[in-house]
C-alpha cells in the first residue's frame, strides 16, 4: 500500500496545500515519514487524512469558477464502523459546498471495500449539490455492488462509462467536460 501514491500530475495546475478556500490548506505532507497507517499498512505520505482511520484522500483538482472539484481516494469506505462518509462531509464536503463546489468527481479505483450503513450524509450531501452532481469514477466492482446495495446510488452516479473512464489521460478541465457530459446524457 505504501508504493501506491496520489495522482500528481496536476500538481503544476493545482494544490489544496496552497489553496487558501480549501480544507486542506497549509496541509504539510512529508516525502520522507510514512506516518499514516490503514490496518497496519502504512500508505504513502502525500495522501490527506480526513479524520478517518481507514479512508484517506487526495483533492486533486478544484475550480470554483466550474463549482467543480476532483477527489481521490485510498483504503476502505467504511460507514458501519467508522463513518468515514460523516467525517468526509464533516470534515472535506462542507468546507467545499460553502465555497460553491456543486460538481464532485470521486476517484475510488484505490477504495479496496465498502461497508454501508444509514444513507443520511449522502442524502444530504446530494441536496447540497442542488443543480450539481456527485459523480463516482472507477470504483471497484464489488464496492460499487455494495453501494448499491446500501442504495447509494440514488445519490452518487456511478456505473457504464464512468465504472472503465482512462482519467488519468485527461487535463482536469476536459475530465470534468466529459464526465458533466455522460451524466448530461444520463440524468436528461
Amino acid at each position: 500500500m505504501h508504493t501506491i501514491e496520489p495522482h500528481y500530475a496536476w500538481l503544476d495546475q493545482y494544490s489544496a496545500s496552497d489553496d487558501p478556500l480549501s480544507p486542506l490548506h497549509e496541509a504539510e505532507n512529508s516525502l520522507d515519514s510514512y506516518v499514516n497507517t490503514i490496518y497496519g499498512y502504512y500508505i504513502h505520505p502525500q495522501w490527506d487524512s480526513l479524520g478517518s482511520d481507514t479512508l484517506f484522500l487526495k483533492i486533486l483538482f478544484v475550480d470554483y469558477e466550474l463549482g467543480a472539484a476532483i477527489i481521490e481516494f485510498i483504503g476502505e469506505w467504511n460507514d458501519a464502523i467508522e463513518n468515514d462518509v460523516m467525517e468526509l462531509k464533516r470534515n472535506i464536503i462542507d468546507l467545499m459546498t460553502h465555497e460553491g463546489i456543486r460538481k464532485f468527481i470521486l476517484i475510488g479505483e484505490n477504495v479496496f471495500n465498502f461497508h454501508g450503513s444509514e444513507d443520511d450524509y449522502y442524502e444530504e450531501w446530494f441536496e447540497d449539490v442542488e443543480d450539481g452532481w456527485i459523480a463516482a469514477v472507477n470504483f471497484q466492482e464489488h464496492v460499487s455492488r455494495e453501494m448499491r446495495q446500501y442504495n447509494i446510488d440514488s445519490y452518487l452516479n456511478f456505473g457504464g462509462q464512468l465504472d472503465d473512464l482512462p482519467w488519468r489521460t485527461y487535463p482536469p478541465h476536459k475530465l470534468f467536460e466529459v464526465v458533466d457530459g455522460l451524466l448530461q446524457r444520463r440524468l436528461g
